[in-house]
């Protein structure tokens, strides 16, 4: 499960880019209670979504030149260097070299052979973002991919992923967990792209998953707001109720709702 107990490979931040920061964090307030928090003078409009006085998510503005509305998700990594050069020797590609940011962390963006973009997070003096797993915040993680191999194979090269299967009737899933850590430790899953209806012809993506009490209720109130729902709300037998959507601004998202866990 995500834990904040970051550690190499796990996922520590995420964060928004979008073309209205003011349009977007109404559309967020009003699904998970977050409130928008600059980072200040010199951070390029970049800010923090937070809830309850805690930082589940960054955001910042962007623009036409930067291709469309969508949300990132960053790895941790030891080294920023080290990792981007991995991904080059693995035929990944470096976007944006890696670079400090403001003694906080040391941060790169990158892409797999598939070409989806992620970040690696180096930490300084932030860790990563302050809550996951509890509503509202950042509880999953899905890569939509042609290749479940090939991407498994990146990904261990790359950040040291482990990987299993956890079967359901008709087949399986492969699930993600940080090197040396347990099964305990898996915080996402690989889908084959091909097999989604609903992305039929689409490009390979990351999906975050947000979780929520009600889903449902959650649905609504996106599409009140000019969000769209791309998979409504359906029960997924050993996991919760789940939903795929997108904001207004065509960034996707997922939500879940977690069947209790036993014993807990």
């Amino acid at each position: 499960m995500l834990s904040t107990h970051f550690v190499t490979g796990a996922p520590n931040w995420i964060d928004l880019g979008t073309a209205d920061i003011d349009r977007a964090t109404t559309f967020y307030q009003a699904l998970f209670g977050w409130q928008f928090q600059s980072a200040g003078p010199g951070a390029g409009g970049y800010g923090f979504f937070r809830l309850d006085g805690r930082t589940v998510a960054g955001v910042m503005p962007t623009d036409p030149g930067q291709g469309p509305s969508a949300w990132t998700v960053y790895f941790q990594s030891p080294d920023a260097d080290a990792t981007a050069e991995k991904v080059q020797k693995m035929r990944g590609k470096v976007l944006t070299e890696p670079l400090d940011v403001m003694g906080q962390g040391r941060t790169a963006i990158l892409t797999d052979r598939s070409g989806v973009p992620y970040g690696i997070w180096q930490p300084g003096r932030v860790k990563g973002v302050d809550v996951v797993g509890e509503h509202g915040s950042l509880v999953w993680l899905e890569l939509h991919t042609r290749d479940i191999a090939a991407a498994a194979g990146y990904y261990n090269a790359v950040l040291g992923w482990e990987t299993s299967s956890v079967l359901y009737p008709g087949g399986s899933y492969t699930c993600v967990n940080p090197a040396g850590q347990g099964e305990d430790s898996m915080f996402g899953g690989l889908v084959p792209l091909d097999e989604d209806p609903a992305e039929a012809g689409g490009e390979p993506y990351w999906l975050p998953y947000f979780s929520t009490a009600d889903p449902d209720v959650v649905c609504a109130r996106a599409t009140e707001l000019g969000g769209t729902v791309q998979v409504e709300p359906v029960d997924v037998p050993d996991v919760g109720r789940i939903a795929r959507l997108a904001d207004p601004f065509g960034a996707r998202f997922a939500l879940l709702r977690p069947l209790p866990r036993q014993g807990g």
